[in-house]
């Protein structure tokens, strides 16, 4: 392929910047066409349109500079024409200045880039039978009207080679080529050509030109408006079809007719749409089986035994609980929780074992399942063996080329932007860059604790919790919730601000490290993105379920945070349904927020454009100078895209145990997200450029990793944050003798079992609180569910035996579930091929014909010449003996 670039794509340009003989483009007036996609004699085609500003108008730049911008323009659209490009000019209508370059690529010129290119053209029609699934009748329900959108024919496909030309099936040479195709033919040539040589160093390509302001903008054509259908009999209104069947809000029940998505976008577009649709489509099953857990803990809510007891006044009311902070705290009445604690008999049952277990094993059919459809994509969508062009260097990259060194592979002199030594110096330098900001996310979290134990003791100064107590508002409004709303609303605005924050200095930092070409700093980005993403949204999510009251010590021997503020305690049913409220804020905000932002700021900037003093002319314009309004999707593309639904699946799945809700949130948004996305696509954004993609890229084995940590995560919070294992040890050996009093298994009497016994006349001065302790009783409960002996006890305050019983049910839980998933997980990835065997025939049919067609008759024809020349070697050499 490189020998074949350097053949046929960049030959002697002859760019010499004295050079007087340019070519130029040919000149035209508008001709009130506005939905024309086609130069003024109305058979060229545009394939491109370049934007550049009239260097004679320009007042910002020095004469000097507009001239040396000029010339390379100059010098590029000359090589263009060369290259056998058409370019034809027109002036602005609404801004004089504006100086719109329509180019088209020629029959010839398409036939020998596609050859280089290797794309796949269509060889014939596809003759194997195909068997109708048992739900096509059901999808047929929510499939697109075919009389509006027609399938698209299958063709059996095979590289284009132009001396085969009449093996491939040409209707119309017009045709045969795809708008989508031949922009993304003519963006190769634009990408290529050389404008400049400077310091023997050749300077080429429509971004760079880009970037330096030379062209103000380069996009391939929308083929209509997206509001009514084209007045151009020979437009097929493609973009008026997708926005009307695919990106309008009633079409939200509708699978995406993705081939017709692959059609007018391209490969790389339509991957994510089908990776997004098909993820929206799986969590339909997830949402479901989520639902049912909920409504199931709702159901048995009033059947919590513990809870029961818990509100009980005979039970609860009588239990006194230890201050939650030193000093300022009161005595409290285990009754004040009641009502959290009925909350968590919801989230805190069977059901949520099940659900973790049930999202485990769907992880691993949603990425198998994944597979499969991924590989029938890149066989339909001629992606399979598709080959990696030869990748332009960014221009960032070109432009600090100062060192030269020898390359081992092709023994030649190359320009690079620094030496060994400076790579691994600038390595370093950003990697102690990334380390640094991840700990400084590290340090926004630890504000975030600091915050929910210094307010701790406000609201526990603030909110009168006395024994006697009757206040209707103290249900609701306990110290604890109070922290825990305010602390999970504070952290999903810092999450918010350190995401826009750490956004750019992850550009930064890979900028700085000067990736050579667009797929290196993509996956360079990505990594860092993700990194700074993992960190930020799932850190206060890991605090609470794995770290929040478990290192807190006892009443009469708490452990300090800072030397200064004592741990945080849990409720004593634990911190799951904090964790969970954690969760709903900032899935539902996050979800709630990026939709806004996606609809507002393309709209508002198109608005403004729209309604500018230029843009209320009345005057008829051109599609190409609509187009030009619209918003750019800029160079990483779809990246942020994958990027909120990645981080999605990880709330979706590394903390389901605790929120079985998130499911069904992920679904709504999805569903809505597939919709704003092609409305954004479809109505705001000028086309992309059409790119080939195999796949979603670096974040399926992203993907991946989740889906491992998940597992891990789902068994950590069920064994150490839930209060489940606790409960079920104490059911099956702690309510019966030898150590519990009661004849058959039972879970009353658990609450008072499991809350340790705490001496009052054991407060240390520093922690003893001001409130004055009334009545008769000399002892206090702790909160959380320490499982110590009593005072007076031999080993008063250590851990007793029914702990040492819950730690190790705890770590045998971990380690059965996970074996357990895992095992399941393993015979789910062997038992489903990565590639179906309808599309392994369709693969091996297609080069069955390949070699069939192409390569037997260059056989054929090939031995043919060479008998020709046999049998006249042998008549010139027998005739003289016959003679």
């Amino acid at each position: 392929l490189v020998l074949e670039l350097n053949q046929v794509i960049i030959p002697t340009y002859g760019t010499v910047p004295d050079q007087q003989n340019l070519q130029t483009p040919e000149w035209v007036d508008f001709d009130d066409k506005p939905d024309s996609l086609f130069f003024k004699d109305g058979q060229r085609r545009i394939d491109f349109v370049l934007v550049y500003e009239d260097e004679s108008k320009k007042m910002t730049h020095k004469r000097s500079d507009r001239k040396k911008q000029k010339r390379k323009r100059q010098v590029y659209e000359s090589n263009l024409i060369d290259n056998g490009l058409q370019l034809e000019a027109t002036r602005s209508v609404l801004d004089e200045k504006l100086i719109f370059v329509k180019v088209h690529a020629p029959w010839e010129v398409l036939c020998t880039y596609a050859e280089v290119m290797h794309i796949k053209m269509p060889l014939q029609h596809n003759d194997l039978k195909t068997r109708g699934s048992a739900f096509n009748w059901f999808s047929r329900l929510f499939r697109v009207d075919e009389n509006i959108i027609k399938p698209e024919q299958e063709f059996f496909t095979a590289p284009f080679q132009k001396e085969h030309l009449s093996n491939f099936y040409i209707q119309d040479k017009d045709t045969f080529f795809n708008p989508a195709t031949r922009s993304r033919i003519v963006h190769f040539i634009l990408s290529r050509v050389e404008y400049a040589t400077k310091n023997n160093v050749k300077k080429f390509g429509i971004n760079k030109l880009l970037d330096t302001g030379i062209y103000k903008a380069a996009f391939p054509l929308h083929d209509s408006s997206f509001r009514h259908l084209s007045t151009d009999p020979n437009c097929p209104s493609e973009r008026y079809l997708l926005y009307r069947e695919w990106a309008h809000p009633r079409n939200i029940f509708k699978l995406q007719p993705l081939d017709f998505i692959r059609k007018y976008y391209g490969e790389k577009i339509g991957i994510y749409f089908a990776w997004l649709g098909f993820y929206t489509n799986m969590l339909t099953v997830a949402a479901v089986v989520g639902v049912g857990c909920f409504l199931y803990g709702c159901l048995k809510k009033d059947d919590c035994t513990w809870s029961q007891e818990v509100c009980d006044p005979n039970i609860g009311g009588n239990i006194i609980m230890c201050p939650q902070c030193d000093k300022v705290c009161t005595y409290w009445n285990l009754t004040i929780t009641c009502e959290s604690s009925k909350k968590l008999c919801i989230f805190d049952s069977f059901g949520t074992l099940v659900f973790a277990v049930f999202m485990g094993i769907w992880v691993t059919f949603f990425l198998e399942f994944w597979k499969r459809r991924q590989a029938e994509l890149e066989y339909e969508w001629d992606t399979v063996e598709y080959l990696e062009q030869e990748e332009q260097v960014r221009p960032e990259y070109e432009a600090r080329c100062t060192h030269v060194v020898m390359n081992e592979i092709t023994q030649q002199e190359e320009h690079v932007p620094y030496t060994a030594c400076g790579k691994c110096v600038r390595m370093t330098f950003c990697t102690s860059a990334i380390f640094f900001w991840i700990l400084l996310i590290i340090a926004s979290v630890v504000g975030i604790i600091v915050y929910r134990l210094s307010v701790f003791l406000v609201f526990s100064a603030k909110l009168s919790r006395h024994i006697s107590g009757t206040e209707a508002i103290r249900k609701y409004l306990t110290p604890q919730t109070a922290t825990s709303v305010t602390a999970s609303l504070i952290s999903f605005v810092v999450i918010m601000i350190l995401n826009i924050v750490y956004e750019k200095v992850a550009i930064l930092i890979t900028d700085f490290e000067l990736p050579r070409t667009q797929t290196d700093y993509e996956n360079s980005l990505t990594t860092k993105m993700f990194l700074f993403q993992f960190v930020n949204y799932y850190s206060s999510c890991f605090y609470i379920a794995f770290f929040k009251g478990k290192f807190v010590g006892h009443p009469g021997s708490p452990v300090y945070w800072l030397g200064k503020y004592r741990n945080e305690e849990c409720d004593p049913g634990g911190c799951l349904l904090e964790l969970t409220t954690q969760l709903a804020i900032i899935v539902g905000g996050k979800a709630i927020w990026n939709n806004i932002q996606e609809v507002l700021l393309p709209l508002v900037k198109n608005l403004i454009g729209r309604y500018s003093a230029a843009a209320k002319s009345e005057k008829v314009v051109p599609r190409w100078e609509h187009d030009y309004h619209l918003q750019s999707i800029g160079k990483l593309g779809l990246f942020y895209e994958y990027l909120e639904m990645v981080i999605q699946f990880g709330f979706v799945t590394l903390f389901v145990a605790s929120f079985p809700l998130a499911p069904l949130l992920a679904l709504i948004n999805n569903m809505l997200e597939i919709r704003l996305d092609a409305w954004k696509l479809t109505t705001q954004f000028r086309r992309m450029v059409p790119q080939k993609a195999q796949d979603i890229g670096a974040w399926q084995p992203i993907l991946q990793g989740i889906a491992i940590l998940a597992v891990v995560t789902n068994a950590l919070i069920i064994a150490f944050t839930s209060d489940m294992i606790p409960r079920l040890v104490y059911y099956w050996s702690f309510s019966v003798p030898p150590y519990g009093s009661h004849s058959t298994y039972t879970m009353e009497g658990y609450i008072n079992s499991t809350l340790s016994v705490f001496n009052i006349s054991d407060f240390k001065n520093a922690s003893k609180p001001f409130s004055p302790w009334f009545g008769n009783q000399t002892t206090c409960r702790q909160v959380y569910r320490d499982l110590r002996y009593p005072p007076g006890h031999q080993h008063q305050y250590e851990h007793n035996i029914y702990y040492w019983h819950v730690i190790a049910a705890k770590l045998a839980f971990i380690i059965v579930m996970e074996h357990v998933i895992y095992f399941v997980k393993f015979i789910i990835s062997y038992v489903i091929p990565d590639v179906s065997q309808k599309t392994k025939s369709k693969v091996k049919r297609e080069k069955y014909l390949t070699q069939k067609l192409l390569h037997e008759n260059d056989l054929k024809k090939n031995m043919g010449k060479i008998a020709d020349k046999i049998i006249k070697g042998a008549d010139s050499t027998f005739r003289p003996k016959d003679e």
